[in-house]
């Protein structure tokens, strides 16, 4: 996801988009805990793009 995209997105989206993220993220910890991941590289890509919308959205509260 890029900020282009997160920063288009209302306030509403991008609470939606973060638990979606979050349930996502969730679920790849317990699959890295037994071994069954085969995307490494998209741990590192949810919590990224959760830092994004987070940083979007204190920032839309702020103005």
């Amino acid at each position: 996801m890029k900020i282009d995209e997160v920063r288009a997105m209302t306030a509403d989206q991008l609470a939606e988009s973060l638990l979606n993220l979050k349930k996502e993220q969730f679920n790849l910890r317990f699959q890295a805990a037994t071994g069954q991941v085969e995307k490494t590289h998209r741990v590192n890509e949810i919590r990224k793009d959760i830092a994004r919308i987070k940083t979007v959205l204190r920032a839309k509260k702020a103005a």
